[in-house]
């Protein structure tokens, strides 16, 4: 297969955007209060807390009233919060870098598709990435990687011959791991799957971690949905790094290597913030 000549070396000023749109809504967890069932828009402070448990004679006599509870409220609560914004980082993240890549617009790597909700009105989604083989234009040798890649990926998944000579481009839902078999997020993802098909396009689940749920993996592949993961493999239909590497001709291994000391830094000091009271 054609691999990249010429990978894709960001200069220090988007390095650097790369890491703010990854990192940035995770620092936001730093501030994360938890709600304790109240409609607090920004959540209970721990002093609001010990006056609402204080009170309660029940919490006050068994001694839940106390900075250790709401710091275990805190950190539950902030740990939902920091895996669902990491997931917002890889999104911002993944787009960024395949239109950087490729030499896209935001249009261009823009995907949306339109469903019928259940009072009737429509709604339209937007998937986290496109490539389409007909926007690259500026480089010759990655539109030939892409349309290798999509042929071989359709073969793999067992697509008709003739559906897998119509695929126009894929299209990604990027997340930072997968360990529950939600019904309500799989039932999401083989929607955006099916729409994507009839439009053409190959639909790819793209994970940064390897924490991914081996029967969700299962099923999407048996839906005609490609699955690659954060194995550090060379097979660019079941590593997220390998496809960046040979398909879009970025390192995203590499960037990850590069910066992991700012990005552990960063992670840790949010973790702090979420496992002290105040």
């Amino acid at each position: 297969m054609p691999r990249a000549k010429r990978l894709y070396l960001p200069p220090p000023e988007a390095e650097q955007r790369y890491l703010n749109l990854l990192l940035d809504p995770v620092d936001a967890c730093a501030q994360y209060k938890p709600k304790f069932g109240t409609d607090e828009d920004e959540g209970v402070s721990l002093e609001q807390f010990k006056i609402m448990y204080g009170e309660d004679p029940f919490y006050h006599w068994v001694g839940l009233d106390s900075d250790l509870m709401y710091a275990a409220h805190k950190a539950a609560g902030g740990m939902t919060s920091i895996y669902r914004q990491l997931g917002a980082g890889v999104d911002h993240l993944f787009r960024a870098i395949i239109r950087d890549s490729l030499l896209l617009s935001d249009d261009q790597v823009a995907w949306t598709y339109e469903i019928e909700k259940e009072d009737g009105t429509r709604a339209r989604l937007t998937l986290d990435a496109r490539i389409d083989v007909e926007h690259i234009t500026r480089n010759s040798d990655s539109r030939e990687r892409v349309v290798d890649w999509m042929k071989r990926c359709g073969e793999y998944l067992g697509l008709p011959s003739e559906h897998v000579a119509r695929l126009r481009g894929a299209v990604f839902e990027a997340r930072q791991g997968y360990k529950s078999a939600d019904a309500k997020r799989q039932a999401a993802d083989m929607r955006f799957g099916m729409n994507a098909l009839i439009e053409d396009y190959l639909p790819v689940v793209s994970i940064v971690s390897t924490q991914a749920s081996q029967s969700v993996i299962r099923r999407y592949k048996n839906s005609k949905m490609l699955v690659i993961t954060g194995v550090l493999a060379d097979d660019d239909m079941i590593s997220t790094y390998a496809f960046f590497r040979k398909i879009v001709g970025f390192e995203l291994d590499a960037f990850f290597q590069r910066n992991t000391d700012a990005m552990r830094k960063r992670c840790q000091k949010v973790l702090a913030a979420l496992l002290t009271p105040d």
